[in-house]
């Protein structure tokens, strides 16, 4: 499967550049067309000059030559998370650590806590403590929030959807006989006699909050973001694209990559508001076409467009082409209910074709089977006019599938950012509501793959520095060992077994697949002549360890562009 490639195809010199630097004593997995292995390479100004046999590249070493040797460990491009939202994770914990939480007893103990030591009044917020992933699986209840905080206004929020308390209701203007206007973006859940349940919809358009904690200063704010991508180094990652980036978030990036302290190639996806009239929406994606980094950029560039289509699977808002089904997990009671999209038909073209128009590759959120075909239905819309293909559009998470969605995504070059996590951390509690037969076509890898369409792994890494403290964990091993053995956690069963990749596709989901999805496969990806020179270096060898012991690769250093930012 896997073999060291003549030098003729791999090493070359350019006259006169002699390698700052040289790699030997490797076994370099190139992750190039053919999966070649190489023993050494060649590296000057950040970039690649030769790959190929030891004795070769050994040669072209002159007097100032730098030599790292490997010491015989496998060496892999450097790594690259396809969905993070790195600015606010970095500040999660700003004010305070917030533990590990596994039950609903844990959730409300925390609320306890926070009640006794901030002053009565104040906002308790907890987010992205998703219900799939509690014992329980379960919202905590509005009554369960009050005894632990009467006397704050609660919210348990859980990506788009929260569970609050009464006084947060009381103090958004959500009462039994006050309905606040509920248009197609969000739900008020009530009881049979009205009484809100406490369940909101789409909860950032009702809930009122004030402010929570300590406001950082903007120094703060770089530091922590310092902070995390050193983190990042730590597993392997040398590149990121943040799939929702606001002005404030993008100034902090530019700020980095400015001082020279920015150790990570950053894709940007620029967030949009679509629920604004059209004219607005177009104003905002020509300001983000306009902006100078626009231009490629190897460090930071603003290429991309997110908007979010519908809700959460994790939280029971995911829009589905079927309905949900009453769920006590998801205190859902309405039989016909099918989740939550968020932006119309005619609207979601409008926004897509012009997008695509500016050069903006355009991605948006689409968990569920009914706005993953949305989506596609958009673009295809969109193709009959210009081809799309080579904008790249992008479906982001895409966990509920179909043949059908494949074989349409692969016909007009529709790509997915897909996150393995879900799969192992909300496997078990998607089994208990939806049963097997239904999750067929959940987090599809194997079917992406021979149907060519090109699909890359991330983590949707949302808050909390450390690669599995993170409530969706950042550890690519681990979302590559999650891809090869599809075993959701509290369960011996693979969640459809027959989807399982290969070790060379898993490396590839997170090298030159990621690239691809950022326009940047000729650049970074895989190790090859002309490359940049973004590698790492692991304490095992991935393609021969025990299968198990994948998720517990460690890297030994990891270098950007020749540089070295991480040692362990």
């Amino acid at each position: 499967m896997f073999r060291i490639a003549p030098l003729f195809l791999l090493a070359s010199l350019l006259v006169g550049q002699v390698p700052e630097l040289i790699v030997h004593n490797a076994k370099i997995v190139t992750v190039d067309s053919r999966f070649n292995l190489a023993r050494a390479m060649a590296i000057r100004n950040g970039r690649i000059t030769a790959i190929g046999t030891e004795s070769t590249v050994l040669g072209l070493k002159g007097p100032a030559t730098r030599l790292l040797d490997a010491k015989g460990r496998s060496v892999l491009p450097g790594l690259m998370d396809s969905h993070v939202h790195a600015a606010d994770a970095s500040m999660y914990e700003f004010s305070h650590e917030i533990p590990a939480m596994e039950t609903i007893a844990d959730v409300l103990a925390y609320y306890k806590r926070r009640a006794a030591v901030v002053p009565k009044g104040q906002w308790l917020r907890l987010t992205q403590v998703f219900i799939t992933r509690l014992r329980e699986q379960r919202y905590p209840t509005r009554q369960e929030l009050d005894e632990v905080a009467p006397d704050h206004p609660v919210i348990f929020g859980t990506g788009p959807d929260a569970s609050v308390n009464t006084m947060a209701l009381k103090l958004s203007g959500i009462t039994r006989e006050k309905h606040p206007k509920e248009g197609q973006v969000g739900k008020v859940e009530r009881d049979a006699s009205g009484e809100p349940t406490g369940i909101l919809r789409g909860a950032a358009q009702f809930v009122k909050a004030g402010a929570f904690g300590k406001s950082p200063t903007t120094e703060d704010r770089l530091a922590r973001l310092k902070m995390l991508i050193a983190d990042y180094n730590s597993t392997g990652i040398t590149s990121i694209a943040d799939r929702d980036t606001s002005v404030t978030e993008l100034e902090l990036y530019r700020a980095l990559h400015e001082r020279g302290e920015l150790n990570a190639r950053v894709f940007i996806n620029y967030s949009i508001n679509p629920h604004q009239p059209i004219e607005e929406v177009e104003a905002q994606i020509r300001k983000a076409a306009s902006d100078p980094l626009h231009k490629q950029n190897d460090m930071l560039w603003v290429r991309g467009l997110k908007a979010y289509l519908d809700g959460g699977m994790l939280t029971g808002s995911a829009y589905m082409r079927e309905p949900w089904g009453v769920s006590k997990i998801y205190s859902i009671t309405d039989p016909n209910y099918r989740g939550m999209r968020y932006i119309e038909a005619e609207h979601l073209y409008r926004i897509t074709r012009f997008a695509l128009k500016n050069d903006m590759q355009f991605t948006a959120h689409s968990v569920g089977d009914g706005a993953v075909h949305a989506l596609i239905e958009a673009y295809e819309r969109v193709n009959r006019e210009f081809p799309v293909r080579d904008q790249r559009p992008c479906i982001t998470h895409c966990n509920f599938m179909s043949p059908e969605a494949i074989e349409r995504m692969a016909k007009i070059g529709v790509v997915a950012d897909l996150q393995p996590a879900w799969l192992e951390r909300d496997g078990a509690t998607l089994r208990k509501q939806f049963g097997d037969p239904r999750l067929r076509f959940f987090q599809p890898y194997k079917s992406l793959f021979e149907a060519k369409v090109v699909v890359g792994g991330g983590s949707d890494h949302m808050q909390k520095i450390g690669s599995m403290r993170a409530i969706n964990p950042y550890n690519p091993w681990w979302g590559m060992w999650v891809t090869l053995t599809r075993r959701p956690r509290w369960t011996d069963q693979p969640l459809h077994p027959e989807e399982r990749i290969t070790r060379e596709q898993a490396i590839r989901l997170y090298t030159i697949n990621n690239a691809f999805l950022v326009f940047e496969e000729k650049n970074k990806g895989s190790l090859e002549k002309g490359k940049l020179a973004d590698f790492v270096i692991l304490d095992r060898d991935i393609l021969t360890c025990p299968l198990d012991e994948i998720k517990s690769i460690q890297p030994v250093e990891t270098y950007l562009g020749g540089r070295r930012v991480f040692p362990r």
